[in-house]
């Protein structure tokens, strides 16, 4: 995939994820995990995007501007694998929102993926 289209998914990656976020976190199905910007959700919607946007586009501007190095081209793939796997957490929280995945899978889960975390750390 051309380093163009890897930069312009990353981006709209990370819009979808704050959008997503915002959603889930409003309706009451999840929490934002991240400090900062749970301060910043808890302001307004518009401040939470907004930073998360230019955060996004910062990252992908570094990305592309230093593009030809091996190791922006390494940290595109890592973020787009970061991402991709945030999507597939949003999927889980959809699926479990509408009622198609029980509270113990989703307990299940959740102590699967803090061992999995464990183990890298």
């Amino acid at each position: 995939m051309p380093l163009s289209r890897q930069t312009f998914l990353l981006f709209s990656l990370n819009l979808i994820d704050a959008l997503l976020t915002i959603y889930w976190v409003r309706n009451g199905f999840a929490t934002e995990g991240n400090h900062l910007m749970a301060t910043l959700l808890d302001i307004g919607d518009l401040p939470f995007l907004a930073v998360k946007v230019a955060i996004g586009a910062v990252a992908v501007t570094v990305l592309w501007r230093w593009r030809t190095l091996r190791m922006a081209k390494y940290g595109l793939s890592v973020a787009l694998g970061i991402y991709i796997g945030l999507m597939g957490i949003h999927l889980f929280t959809g699926l479990s929102a509408v009622g198609l995945i029980s509270e113990n899978m989703v307990n299940e889960f959740t102590a699967l993926s803090h061992q999995y975390v464990a183990f890298f750390v």
